[in-house]
């Protein structure tokens, strides 16, 4: 059985009940077995029977094959004070990224790795709906936690909807956490308003005339113009936007040419728009054309444009927010514990939920500096303090329990 606690531990964890302290080693087996057997988008296959035969050894009612691989479970409180209905969302799938920590617990799956923690966020919804089950006298309501597949793409969430997860019976509000190497062990973001950003992509291939690299003059040099095209973007942010209204325009692939003197005929970009104000969708895909055409038209190009909205912006409600911030200072019990006003320009497609009901999503520190345990999101080392499980157990639970009474 693996240790309870990892032996550095930088929080106070008596505010963890006993029966989630006592849950812990499994909390890490599950995870760790997770991780062994990480799976991409909608091919969850592994861990959803996991997940499944968890549930129904537990006696837990669920239903699978959601969206293909998600499941979602349902649990009645025994207080009948109450009819409403609390969503706990956890993502589930992992990233095609090849792992290069030498743990006992790496990945089995060659080129795949749950680098984001969508491991830990399964065994953590898992320890809650067994907590929960057994401990069916202590709140009111129905809680229905929802597996969720595809979060790194294409995106799981909006499935799930369209096929009813917050359906029959109704849900009144969600709640969703992402561990987060960003933040310090025993420390949890969350806010009212915007948390994470909205998530748009482009792909633009520049038309140019190729030709002999002394002889520029007979030519069209699509890296001339696109060079001239990622300068201009950026002036979207700078001189577009509001200042106040936080925006980035990044372009994270360009490609063109094969060697030194030949001046290449085509060039491709791949970007990302991220943005947090809601009333700034459609402007990026406008702006971003309008600047590319104007630099093609003046240089005698042409182009293909590819512009998408993946995600929308990750949008808190107030009420719910205020609920996991009191619960997270209760769990957590200092006052810099609770980060006020924490955000971040990654997206997440937790963002259509909370489109449909009130709720909140938050982070949960997951680092650990004295036991390297800091790697970044997505990085092929990455990995956390398991101690964050039980934690987020915690977390999730007395919300349940709050948010009922």
């Amino acid at each position: 059985m693996v240790s309870t606690f990892p032996n550095t531990t930088p929080v106070d964890l008596s505010q963890i009940r006993l029966a989630i302290r006592s849950l812990q080693p499994q909390l890490v087996e599950w995870r760790r077995g997770l991780h062994q057997k990480p799976e991409l988008g909608f091919k969850e296959k592994l861990t959803a029977e996991f997940i499944s035969q968890k549930l129904q050894q537990w006696g837990i009612e669920h239903q699978t094959g959601i969206a293909q691989t998600g499941i979602v479970a349902v649990i009645k409180g025994n207080q009948l004070s109450s009819e409403k209905v609390l969503a706990i969302r956890a993502d589930m799938d992992a990233l095609p990224i090849q792992e290069l920590n030498e743990v006992p617990y790496r990945s089995q799956h060659d080129g795949v790795m749950h680098a984001c923690g969508h491991d830990g966020h399964t065994a953590i919804a898992l320890g809650t709906a067994y907590y929960l089950h057994q401990h069916r006298d202590s709140f009111a309501g129905t809680v229905k936690i929802i597996f969720q597949p595809a979060e790194e793409g294409p995106g799981g969430a909006k499935p799930m909807i369209e096929a009813g997860v917050l359906k029959n019976p109704d849900v009144d509000a969600i709640i969703g956490l992402h561990l987060w190497n960003n933040l310090q062990l025993g420390k949890v973001g969350v806010r009212t308003g915007a948390l994470m950003a909205a998530v748009e992509l482009f792909n633009c291939t520049i038309l140019g005339k190729g030709g002999h690299g002394a002889m520029p003059h007979q030519t069209v040099d699509s890296i001339v113009v696109a060079a001239q095209i990622v300068n201009a973007l950026q002036t979207i942010v700078a001189r577009n936007v509001n200042p106040i209204d936080s925006a980035v325009v990044t372009v994270g692939k360009l490609h063109a040419g094969t060697t030194h003197n030949v001046i290449a005929d085509t060039a491709n970009m791949n970007g990302t728009v991220r943005y947090f104000n809601p009333a700034l969708a459609g402007f990026f895909k406008q702006r971003v054309e309008q600047i590319i055409a104007g630099v093609c038209q003046s240089h005698g190009a042409r182009y293909n444009l590819e512009y998408w909205s993946l995600y929308p912006p990750v949008i808190n409600d107030a009420g719910i927010a205020e609920l996991v911030r009191s619960v997270a200072q209760e769990v957590i019990e200092t006052p810099i514990g609770v980060v006020p006003e924490f955000q971040t320009m990654g997206g997440e497609d937790m963002s259509f939920f909370l489109q449909e009901v009130p709720g909140c999503y938050f982070f949960l520190g997951s680092a650990n500096q004295a036991l390297d345990l800091a790697y970044p999101h997505h990085h092929p080392r990455f990995d956390f303090d398991e101690t964050a499980l039980a934690m987020g157990v915690e977390i999730f639970v007395r919300c349940v329990e709050k948010f009922f009474s």
